[in-house]
């Protein structure tokens, strides 16, 4: 499991990388050039949508976000863990809904077939690789949840006290 957690949070950041290199080559052939990339916007705001998704299953299973919460820092150790349990089934319920709405929205582009501007490339492919990162969401959460009720030991979350420490 820990290979598959892995593989998807490098996807996550090659995604970070590729939104990042789409907007640089934008903005430089738009200043030194005159000219832009066919599309640019519609693929940059695909991208940000993928990004985005990616970036929910990246970090909904590491717990490394950030998080503001007085109960559960007041808590005893086993009320702690009751809390996270808790918190992470509704957020395996939300992200859960969440893709199914968004198999909804992919599967409605194709059957519109809506196309992109200048190069009427479909977008229903980009609403598909953001869905697999939903999907990869509700799976790490899923994980997280199994660990936390039978193995919290396995799991590695960032602690706020360790990184005030460091």
């Amino acid at each position: 499991m820990d290979k598959m957690i892995n593989t998807i949070e490098w996807l996550a950041a090659m995604f970070v990388g590729i939104v990042a290199l789409n907007i640089f080559i934008a903005v430089v052939l738009r200043k030194f050039f005159n000219t832009s990339i066919p599309d640019s916007y519609d693929f940059g705001r695909m991208l940000l949508g993928i990004l985005i998704f990616w970036g929910i299953a990246a970090t909904s299973y590491r717990g490394g976000h950030i998080t503001v919460d007085l109960v559960w820092t007041a808590a005893s150790p086993r009320m702690k863990r009751w809390i996270d349990v808790f918190a992470t089934l509704v957020l395996l319920f939300v992200v859960a809904v969440q893709t199914a709405t968004l198999f909804d929205k992919v599967r409605g582009t194709y059957v519109d077939h809506v196309l992109t501007y200048d190069m009427n490339i479909p977008t229903w492919p980009f609403y598909a690789v953001a869905w697999a990162g939903d999907v990869s969401a509700v799976v790490l959460i899923a994980i997280r949840t199994y660990r936390l009720i039978f193995h919290p030991e396995l799991l590695h979350d960032e602690k706020p006290e360790q990184k005030a420490d460091e």
